[in-house]
């Protein structure tokens, strides 16, 4: 059962979202700069260094905490149902795990439907990893790759085009209620509609519909639970049980564990989407660690 902290959490998304059902729909704009997934904004911590940065012509921001390694990289990849986000919205949550995990962090700020639509996204994050691959010459194995939600859908895509090209591969992956089937077909997108505070069915299938852009959803860059698994370096999986697209973890695991891919899934009880990011609560705290300790023990 959630702590009583992310119980008030989970009572702010649902009161947010009943509010917005009764409300104009507000612009793509509005809607933009309200962006606060965690039911209010957390601003980034003072004692991390941001610089921003030309990432082969993404724009970029690197994130370092106190003590942080500048030769391991965490390349964060934020959600916003690849239309919204930013490092406002999310930054907070990548400097936590880069301090966790004792690396520094790149945050890119990938473009957006539906004005870039697929595959805008993912070039832009694979273009960022070729930077920090050839401008900034890490090695892969120097390297992990985290992503929530949109984010951990890419994360996985990236994991996926890298393999298929034929390089190294970051040395893990930590993936935050990732969205890896744009079909909207996993079990959880109805049995769990009355228990998500952050989303419906009918909003995650126009965004998937804004990202695709006409494009087959089945496209294993644009949802990777269709695409081989098979050579993926290990996978951090966390989601909780309150959320539509639970279905995508559970399934994505089952797909990499069969295709020889080491995973670790771990679901929270009564927990909603991206609950890692809800800053202040025991849940996110546990979950740092645990991305903490998984990152450590596997990057070089």
């Amino acid at each position: 059962m959630p702590s009583q902290a992310m119980q008030d959490v989970i009572d702010t998304l649902r009161g947010q979202q009943k509010a917005a059902a009764s409300q104009p729909s507000p612009t793509l704009e509005e809607l933009r700069a309200a962006f606060a997934p965690a039911g209010r904004l957390h601003p980034l911590p003072d004692d991390v260094v941001v610089t921003d940065v030309n990432a082969g012509g993404v724009p970029a921001h690197w994130l370092a905490a106190p003590g942080a390694d500048t030769g391991r990289v965490l390349l964060f990849l934020h959600d916003g149902g690849y239309e919204l986000g930013s490092l406002r919205s999310d930054g907070e949550l990548a400097a936590r795990l880069g301090r966790a995990s004792g690396m520094r962090v790149l945050f890119p700020e990938y473009r957006l439907a539906p004005e870039h639509p697929f595959p805008a996204a993912i070039d832009d994050v694979l273009t960022a990893w070729h930077w920090l691959r050839t401008e900034q010459d890490l090695p892969a194995a120097s390297m992990a790759v985290a992503g929530a939600s949109a984010g951990g859908g890419l994360a996985t895509a990236l994991l996926v085009a890298v393999r298929d090209a034929g390089q190294p591969l970051p040395a893990a992956a930590v993936l935050m209620s990732p969205t890896v089937d744009l079909t909207s077909s996993g079990a959880s997108m109805t049995e769990r509609a009355d228990q998500d505070p952050v989303s419906t069915p009918a909003l995650l299938r126009q965004l998937a519909a804004g990202y695709l852009a006409g494009a087959n959803p089945r496209t294993p860059l644009a949802s990777p639970l269709f695409a081989s698994l098979a050579g993926l370096p290990p996978l951090l999986i966390q989601a909780g049980t309150a959320d539509l697209l639970l279905s995508d973890s559970e399934r994505l695991a089952a797909a990499a564990t069969r295709a020889g891919v080491h995973v670790t899934l771990h679901i929270g009880d009564g927990l909603p989407h991206v609950y890692p990011i809800m800053a202040g609560t025991p849940e996110a705290a546990q979950a740092t660690e645990q991305t903490g300790d998984f990152l450590r023990t596997r990057v070089r």
